[in-house]
């Protein structure tokens, strides 16, 4: 295992008074390893976990040719070039019924509804609302309305037996469970569940139920990390506010450690806060102090914690106090690094371009991630504006904003009708 010296040696530019956030990203895909420990679970209990092994199908989707709408099922050769086509109804499919075991003479056709097994011999199915019947008895087809295989699902179309449906590091989501479903699996094997423990510090900080002081705050930002681990689908373990006391301190640090795979603190990182958290850090792990190129959210310490007991180390994230600024730094950095620990193959965050409405001031020489509230015109084109004040203690911009916009470290102005990057908060906050 590489020290966090021998990492920062291996990237070009590492300075941890002025930290790129791109190098940041480097660093932390470099520092956490997958979890290699896997469990079998069934599917209701496999939703955003993250698959350990391929998933294999068994057998082809769909098993047979069948049906992709209600209408008639007929041979194409039969469909006549020009003028209407009329054809002899011999009978009908419905789906779940075994396929259908007379001849269709060429001159006939089958009633057939979706999803029904095509007969034998039978390529096209015309839809219903295309033809003119004649008393049940017989249909008639203008030219030209199919063409030959139009409306016919073929057998493995989806899915051939033998091939893989998923990939191992693939999260599951809600349409990943209807697939794996659809290939009759109940089970499939999957990473564990990352845990991670997290807590406040700072003697500021109240916890709910606590009488309200002059000089103190309630915590709000234990309730924002929570909601990013649920969401991500790790088990949380919630330590609560720490005290900026040594003793108070080691021992949640001590307790987190010997928990959890992934240890968060929010507080205690900046350059002018007391140095208890920050010297606990030291001693107790291999820890980097950052002060990122990066707005809101420049401090920041990363590195890893010992537990005799464990026989791998803890990671440790160490993110500002200030709200908005522990959200950022989460989902630009913290998230990332905590999907590659999940064993998640994709890690970077999805970002959109949108046309700015605005004008956004902005320096080169730092990351800027401005809240952000993106629309689509009735052309289609995605706009965005800011919410207004960027301050890293206004929560509640965090809650009128439906994304991030992400101003890289080279970028200055931006006019009016620009695009800009923006990472969307959909399915993360």
């Amino acid at each position: 295992m590489k020290t966090l010296d021998q990492i920062a040696a291996e990237l070009q530019g590492y300075d941890p008074a002025a930290l790129h956030a791109a190098t940041a990203g480097e660093f932390l895909a470099r520092l956490v390893e997958p979890l290699r420990e896997t469990e079998r679970v069934g599917i209701f209990d496999a939703l955003d976990r993250v698959l350990a092994e391929d998933v294999i199908s068994p057998i082809d989707v769909p098993p047979h040719d069948n049906a992709a709408m209600d209408g008639y099922a007929l041979r194409a050769a039969s469909l006549a070039d020009e003028g209407d086509t009329v054809l002899h109804v011999v009978g009908t499919c419905y789906a779940g019924d075994a396929r259908w075991a007379h001849a269709v003479p060429p001159d006939g056709c089958v009633r057939i509804m979706t999803g029904a097994v095509m007969p034998e011999g039978l390529d096209t199915v015309v839809p219903v609302e295309f033809v003119r019947s004649e008393a049940g008895q017989r249909v008639c087809i203008p030219a030209g309305v199919v063409q030959a295989g139009d409306n016919r699902r073929l057998r493995g179309e989806d899915l051939m037996a033998g091939r893989a449906a998923l990939r191992a590091g693939q999260r599951l989501g809600p349409a990943a469970l209807g697939l794996i479903a659809s290939l009759g699996i109940e089970h499939v094997s999957v990473v564990r569940r990352l845990r991670v423990a997290y807590f406040s510090t700072g003697n500021e900080i109240l916890s709910l139920g606590e009488p309200l002081r002059e000089g103190a705050i309630y915590d709000s930002n234990r309730y924002t990390v929570y909601g990013l681990l649920r969401r991500l689908g790790a088990d949380v373990i919630d330590l609560g506010v720490v005290r900026d006391e040594p003793v108070a301190l080691e021992a949640a640090f001590r307790r987190a450690a010997a928990q959890a795979d992934a240890v968060i603190t929010s507080g205690g990182v900046s350059m002018g806060e007391a140095d208890h958290t920050k010297a606990l850090m030291r001693r107790l792990g291999d820890v980097a102090f950052w002060r990122i190129a990066m707005r809101p959210g420049r401090p920041m310490a990363v590195g890893r914690m010992l537990d005799d007991a464990k026989t791998s180390p803890t990671v440790l994230f160490g993110l500002p106090g200030n709200p908005v600024a522990v959200m950022v730094t989460f989902l630009a950095f913290v998230r990332p690094a905590l999907l590659r620990m999940m064993g998640a193959r994709d890690t970077a965050p999805v970002l959109l371009r949108a046309r700015s409405t605005q004008a956004i001031r902005k320096k080169p020489g730092r990351t800027e991630y401005q809240r952000g509230i993106v629309t689509r015109t009735a052309d289609g084109v995605l706009h965005v504006r800011t919410t207004g004040n960027q301050g890293s203690g206004v929560l509640r911009s965090m809650v009128e904003a439906n994304g991030l916009i992400v101003l890289d470290h080279n970028r200055g102005h931006v006019a009016v009708g620009d695009e800009v990057d923006v990472m969307m908060f959909d399915g993360v906050i």
